[in-house]
């Protein structure tokens, strides 16, 4: 384990050409839920993320319409299909909820990737998968965890 977090580490540096970079944040502000997600509401999240597969990638996008950041796509998807609100940034995202250990993800859980302070972040939708919005000039797409690229980067999981 400590081979692989320090390989991660490594590379955490590339997260900030995704354009979805955030920069650091205070904690979020009072305004945002806290209430934990039932087993039903975050599989209708990661259904809702499934469902946006394709949308176009726009930096600081947070419609279908108008295309979605990886901020942007989570805050739209947790909104529409449990009625929670969301940080607007990855970096305060990264204090939002509870953290979850990798060995505990489900369905519905933010993934966010970066060393120090995330700068990219997606919802896990099951089997090692999640939904994200990566990079201009790309679209909403579904990646494995396992992958070449992002299973070399720091991540965490937090739950809402």
């Amino acid at each position: 384990m400590p081979l692989l977090l320090l390989r991660l580490l490594s590379i955490g540096a590339c997260l900030l050409a995704l354009g979805c970079a955030s920069p650091r944040a205070p904690p979020p502000s009072a305004g945002y839920s806290s209430s934990p997600l039932s087993s039903e509401e975050s599989n209708s999240v990661a259904i809702h993320a499934l469902g946006l597969v394709g949308t176009p990638y726009r930096y600081g996008g947070n419609t279908p319409e108008g295309g979605f950041d990886c901020s942007g796509l989570i805050g739209y998807v947790y909104k529409s299909s449990a009625g929670q609100a969301t940080p607007r940034t990855v970096a305060r995202m990264a204090a939002f909820g509870r953290p979850v250990p990798a060995s505990d993800i489900r369905s519905g859980d933010l993934v966010l990737f970066g060393a120090s302070t995330p700068t990219h972040a997606g919802i896990y939708v099951g089997a090692g998968q999640f939904v994200h919005a990566p990079s201009t000039g790309g679209e909403v797409r579904l990646d494995r965890l396992d992958g070449v690229y992002w299973s070399r980067q720091p991540m965490q999981a937090r739950r809402l």
